[in-house]
């Protein structure tokens, strides 16, 4: 699993520990309601491999759409979050976006240039 962060919004440690574990957290329960098919696998050895997680960054908020549309096209799970505005940020600011579980090779080939958080 990889969680693309954005560098531009300068949020708190606490306040992207969230957003980051709200990517997770989504993820991991579409990756898990899918048995049947490459999602269904990917997700039962993840979770038995420890569910390994890795942050990544990019500058803005535009590198997602292109990272997602990739994630998509390759059949990877994926999902933008959204944040509900109750603290440092307005609602509906897209904070993180979250890939996989997937193959190490896959996610690679989508964020391996991404450097880490």
């Amino acid at each position: 699993m990889v969680i693309v962060t954005r560098t531009n919004l300068k949020l708190s440690k606490g306040k992207l520990a969230a957003q980051v574990a709200h990517a997770a957290v989504s993820l991991a329960l579409y990756a898990k309601g899918h048995h049947f098919g490459n999602v269904g696998k990917w997700f039962s050895k993840w979770y038995d491999e420890g569910q390994k997680k890795v942050v990544v960054k990019v500058d803005t908020e535009k590198e997602f759409h292109k990272l997602k549309a990739k994630a998509d096209d390759m059949g990877v799970p994926s999902v933008i979050i959204q944040d509900a505005g109750h603290t440092e940020i307005p609602a509906g600011t897209v904070t993180v976006l979250g890939l996989g579980p997937a193959p190490e090779e896959i996610l690679d080939g989508i964020t391996g240039e991404l450097g880490l958080l």
